[in-house]
């Protein structure tokens, strides 16, 4: 059987190739894996499950089988609804459950969906845990797990009045109040739709909400952060002071200033490393980023003082480094920042809120913080391709690769990467000269639609 996880849990179309059928036996093996593997010996009813989900309309087929193979392993399970997925690893740590599931497929297109799981430190799995889930669901592994019958099997318990807690957490991150403050903020019809409204309001904020009505088919529909087009206009038409920008399951932020100018993630590091180093916060005066971030926030990082260490695409890779260096702020390019010292995995809301914080505490425009650094140009481009494990052995791509580095030369840099979620190819070109940097990006794509394509052209990001 191929490797069911990915980058970020197990991914797909909802209902085709995330069936029900598959979120029983997950369900089934996680709670194996996660609650009755521990050596933990404590009271059966002390071992459950959080379980969140964001507004997508399988959420309701696929969180009924997900708690429903949970459930037959004798394992209870902490029903907490619509909730961001951060809010779910949060409550997760904090209430003491031997685990937490998050029903979202993030950023995605709506027909897909996606389970994902946090350990009871409310971290995300290691690829070791996620192989022994995989193992437990075939073969000796699914005979193993125990089937209770009568008062053996596992509970749903009703956990949406426990948001409540992450809603309080959220607003005790912050140094500052936002009275008269306007924000405007689009919450993609996701996730956030109630929580981060809430949050700023609470802190006096005058906020300004846009695309917060989901019916369950419009979740990321032509708005919030792979749209930042849209809270820009928003942000000009109401006057705003800052655009708060979420994705579906609100692990992301993209902002916007009062000019309506896009503030993307390494804009975010940049900003608010500078105010950690100020409070004496930033742990070894280091930010991890991924091998996708602007050369430019090595440099604006660099005049301040501050060391930035790539990694690999993909938040759970930023973690990694952070946990094994002991630093407390990493992120992507795409607005997906850990603060460390607050949650153990992205989190959108707390990301909107350390940055409205920074920018009330210094008493400047978010147009002067976004100052600090220079975007380089970079040309980002996906392929859609037949398949996406050919890039590593193609000749051609990687010897046009080569000659484009070649021409770009010491200060420019080429990235193309599988995706981990989509039938997608990945191209990244930075240099100093935005005319060179698209027509190599174009070059490349080309080349990748010649040799791997599916037969559709290449789509923006």
């Amino acid at each position: 059987m191929a490797r069911l996880f990915g980058t970020d849990g197990v991914r797909g179309v909802a209902n085709a190739d995330l069936t029900p059928e598959l979120a029983f036996r997950l369900g089934r093996a996680a709670a194996y894996v996660l609650a009755l593997g521990s050596e933990d010996d404590g009271a059966d009813e002390d071992k459950r499950i959080a379980v969140g989900r964001d507004t997508r309309v399988s959420g309701d087929l696929l969180e009924s089988a997900l708690i429903a193979g949970i459930l037959s392993a004798g394992v209870s399970v902490l029903r907490l609804g619509v909730v961001p997925t951060p809010g779910v690893a949060r409550l997760t740590r904090t209430l003491s459950c031997s685990a937490g599931a998050m029903i979202s497929a993030s950023h995605n297109p709506v027909e897909d969906n996606g389970i994902k799981f946090f350990g009871s430190d409310g971290f995300k799995l290691q690829d070791e845990v996620e192989d022994a889930i995989e193992a437990a669901m075939v073969g000796d592994g699914w005979g193993r797990i125990p089937r209770p019958a009568g008062t053996g099997v596992g509970r749903i318990v009703d956990g949406r009045d426990q948001v409540a807690k992450y809603v309080e957490f959220l607003t005790e991150t912050v140094r500052s109040r936002f009275d008269g403050l306007k924000v405007v903020m689009d919450c993609a019809y996701g996730a956030a739709y109630r929580i981060a409204p809430e949050v700023f309001r609470r802190l006096g904020a005058e906020v300004v909400v846009i695309n917060d009505r989901p019916t369950g088919d419009n979740i990321n529909v032509g708005c919030g952060s792979t749209h930042p087009e849209v809270i820009q206009e928003a942000v000009l038409r109401h006057g705003g002071e800052v655009g708060l920008s979420f994705d579906g399951d609100a692990d992301r932020l993209i902002a916007v200033d009062e000019k309506g100018e896009r503030i993307d993630g390494d804009h975010i590091l940049a900003i608010c490393a500078r105010r950690l180093k100020q409070y004496g916060e930033l742990d070894g005066d280091t930010v991890v980023a991924t091998v996708m971030s602007n050369v430019g926030l090595e440099k604006s990082l660099k005049q301040a003082g501050i060391s930035l260490v790539r990694t690999a695409v993909g938040d759970r890779y930023v973690m990694e480094e952070m946990v094994r260096g002991g630093y407390v702020l990493g992120g992507e390019q795409s607005g997906h920042i850990i603060f460390l010292r607050h949650n153990t995995t992205g989190d959108g809301i707390l990301t909107a809120l350390q940055l409205v914080d920074t920018m009330v505490a210094s008493a400047r425009p978010l147009s002067e913080l976004r100052e600090v650094m220079t975007t380089y140009p970079q040309k980002l481009v996906n392929v859609r391709v037949a398949d996406k494990h050919e890039l590593e052995g193609n000749v051609s791509i990687r010897e046009e690769i080569r000659r484009v580095q070649e021409q770009l030369g010491r200060d420019g840099r080429v990235l193309v990467r599988p995706s981990g979620t989509e039938p997608l190819v990945r191209i990244m070109v930075e240099g100093l000269d935005a005319g060179a940097v698209d027509a190599a990006a174009n070059r490349l794509a080309q080349v990748i639609q010649r040799e791997l394509g599916s037969g559709d052209g290449p789509v923006t990001p």
